[in-house]
C-alpha cells in the first residue's frame, strides 16, 4: 500500500458509514468491518480531511489535466464505465462542527465549490459514502504524492465568482446553517428560558426546516443536522442566561439619561472588543453598541 492510501486509511472514521451496494442502503459499522465494503464514509462529522468528487465521465481518470485543475491524490474508478471519485488530501482538516473557526471553513467551502465546478464534478454527490480505494473492486490511479494545502488548491482556482452564502452544496451549507441556527438561537433562548433538553429538540427542529428550506435539492444528513444543533444549543444554553441578561438590562436602564463626558472612551471600547458583551446577553454587536450610543447621548 501507497503513502497515499496509508494516508486514506489512517483518517477514516472509527465507525464509518459503509456498503457493498447502494441500493441495499447504507450501516455503520467499526473500521475493521467496513472497510472491506465497496462504499466507505471518508470524513467524519467533525473533520473534513478529503475533498472528494464525483466525475461521471469515461475519461474521469484524466479529464482533471485537461481542466487545468491541480491533480488528484488518487482516483478510484469504475473499470466497467470509467466514472470516477477524485481525491484530494488536506495537510491540516478543516474543521467542520460547529465549534470550529467560520473563516477556514468558509475559505475551504469557496474552494471546494470552485474545484468542483473546474473538474466538471456531479454538483448533487453529498460526499458521505464514496468508492472505497482500499477495495480490489475499483481501478485506483495515484498522482500527488503530497496532501494538499488550502493555499495551495486557491492558487489553481478564481474563487471570485464562488461566494459561499445560499449555496446548497457541500462546506457553504454548514456555514450557511450555523450561521442562521445561531442568530435564532440567542433571540429564541430568552422565551422562556428553556431546560436544555427542551431547547436542544427547538434547535434541532429550527435546523430540520432550515435544511429543508435552503438546500431543497441536496439537504445535508441528519447527523449534521444534529451535530451542528447540538453544538449551537449547547453554548447558547451555557452563555445567555436569565441572569445574565437581567444583569444587562438594568444595567442599561441605570444609564438611561445620562450624558457622556469623555474620558477613557477609548479604554471602555477596547474592553468591549476584548470582552464581547453582546454574545453574553444574546444580541448582535450592531444592537449592543446602538443601545450604547442611545445612553451616552
Amino acid at each position: 500500500m501507497t503513502a497515499q492510501l496509508d494516508f486514506f486509511r489512517e483518517r477514516l472514521p472509527r465507525k464509518p458509514y459503509h456498503t457493498n451496494d447502494l441500493m441495499t442502503g447504507l450501516q455503520i459499522a467499526q473500521l475493521k468491518t467496513a472497510i472491506s465494503s465497496r462504499y466507505i464514509q471518508p470524513n467524519g462529522p467533525t473533520h473534513k480531511y478529503w475533498f472528494v468528487f464525483d466525475v461521471d465521465s469515461s475519461t474521469a481518470a484524466i479529464d482533471w489535466y485537461d481542466q487545468g485543475a491541480p491533480a488528484p491524490n488518487f482516483i478510484a474508478a469504475n473499470p466497467q464505465n470509467g466514472h470516477a471519485h477524485l481525491f484530494y488530501g488536506l495537510e491540516v482538516p478543516v474543521r467542520t462542527a460547529p465549534d470550529g473557526k467560520l473563516a477556514p471553513l468558509k475559505y475551504a467551502a469557496a474552494i471546494e465549490s470552485a474545484l468542483r465546478e473546474r473538474l466538471g464534478a456531479d454538483m448533487g454527490y453529498k460526499g458521505l459514502i464514496c468508492k472505497n480505494p482500499l477495495h480490489g473492486f475499483w481501478r485506483v490511479t495515484q498522482y500527488e504524492k503530497e496532501p494538499y494545502t488550502l493555499d495551495w488548491l486557491a492558487d489553481y482556482l478564481d474563487l471570485s465568482d464562488h461566494p459561499i452564502k445560499r449555496t446548497e452544496y457541500g462546506l457553504g451549507r454548514n456555514c450557511e446553517l450555523f450561521d442562521a441556527l445561531s442568530k435564532w438561537a440567542r433571540r429564541a433562548i430568552r422565551q422562556g428560558w428553556p431546560k436544555y433538553d427542551q431547547f436542544l429538540q427547538a434547535c434541532l427542529d429550527r435546523a430540520t426546516g432550515y435544511n429543508a428550506q435552503y438546500f431543497t435539492h441536496n439537504p445535508l444528513p441528519h447527523n449534521e443536522l444534529f451535530h451542528t444543533a447540538r453544538s449551537v444549543a449547547k453554548w447558547t444554553h451555557a452563555h445567555i442566561t436569565q441572569a445574565g441578561f437581567s444583569e444587562w438590562q438594568a444595567t442599561q436602564g441605570a444609564k438611561g439619561g445620562k450624558k457622556s463626558k469623555g474620558g477613557g472612551r477609548k479604554t471602555n471600547e477596547r474592553s468591549a472588543r476584548q470582552s464581547k458583551p453582546w454574545e453574553s446577553i444574546g444580541i448582535s454587536k450592531a444592537t449592543y453598541y446602538r443601545n450604547k450610543q442611545k445612553t451616552t447621548d
